[in-house]
């Protein structure tokens, strides 16, 4: 069965990810500086609260906001004593010089660049995974073969 879809908007990827924060404006400046994403939209409501935006990087997108009261199941792992029920997974040019630059801007680095082959029928990436200042897990990969 094939279900019809028609064209994204402009400048938007069949899928994105949405990431929440208990602080978004800061979370936002932050994954920009560490990740090297890029503003394309931010809504700003009340006393600076993000009621929605989207990041950029590559053609993936994310969109980041504040946590929202009374929508319990949309939380940031530091309100829920670091659990992340998801992780973000995006490809660079050049993971180990990435990974730098998100350690130089105070991202913890769970596991360090590391070259993995998953054989010959498959590919070899080269990935490390960081965690944010509020505990989402992301994974940055450089496909190499």
């Amino acid at each position: 069965m094939s279900i019809a879809s028609k064209p994204t908007p402009k400048g938007y990827p069949r899928m994105s990810a949405s990431v929440v924060y208990e602080r978004a404006a800061p979370a936002i400046d932050w994954l920009c500086k560490a990740f090297g994403f890029e503003v394309q939209l931010k809504v700003e409501g009340e006393g600076g609260r993000i009621d929605y935006s989207q990041l950029v990087i590559g053609e993936g997108l994310i969109s980041v906001g504040d946590d929202s009261k009374g929508r319990e199941w949309r939380r940031s792992p530091k309100a829920i004593g670091g659990a992340c029920t998801t992780t973000l997974c995006f490809y660079v040019d050049d993971v180990d010089a990435h990974c730098e630059h998100a350690r130089s801007a105070g991202a913890t680095i769970a596991s360090e660049p590391k070259t993995t082959d998953y054989g010959e029928d498959y590919w070899t990436d080269r990935s490390y995974e960081a965690i944010d200042l509020e505990g989402h897990h992301w994974y940055f990969m450089q496909r190499l073969k």
